[in-house]
């Protein structure tokens, strides 16, 4: 088991997490964009974006649990999580009547992006949260490789 194991672990989260919060910006922002993308001869309204997350290593946490206690061989492998695919939330988009807007169809109906800003700001709150324990887990870590220099 490497010094620098739980470092690296929580660095890990700190990227993804950030990531995380800038797709959750981004989702914000465009909450009333009717005109990101053109498909199909027409634009599209923006189109929520969701990150995919997945563990470094394929090894359960079982089995790591038991090789970081010594019974079993192995070193538990690379530990962290990583960002597998920023996907398209394909929820269908909201149409609302609004005959004076310029990108409202033949019958007045206007297409709005599929972004939920309530659901955005949960899905903040959550980011932020776990952005925090991952620094106090980071700073927890660094504040034991100092303790056991003062050992020596």
């Amino acid at each position: 088991m490497s010094l620098f194991q739980g470092i690296n672990t929580s660095a890990s989260a700190l990227t993804a997490n950030r990531l995380r919060l800038d797709t959750i910006a981004s989702n914000i922002a465009n909450a009333e964009t009717t005109r990101a993308s053109f498909v199909d001869g027409k634009w599209q309204p923006y189109r929520r974006k969701m990150i995919e997350l997945s563990p470094r290593s394929s090894q359960s946490f079982d089995s790591f649990l038991q090789a970081a206690v010594g019974t079993a061989s192995g070193t538990g492998g690379e530990q962290g999580v990583r960002v597998t695919a920023i996907k398209e939330d394909m929820t269908p988009f909201k149409r609302v009547y609004d005959p004076s807007h310029p990108d409202a169809d033949q019958e007045g109906y206007l297409l709005l992006p599929n972004v939920d800003p309530m659901k955005e700001m949960v899905d903040l709150i959550s980011a932020s949260r776990s952005y925090e324990a991952n620094v106090t887990a980071l700073n927890a870590s660094k504040a034991m490789m100092l303790k056991a220099l003062e050992i020596k």
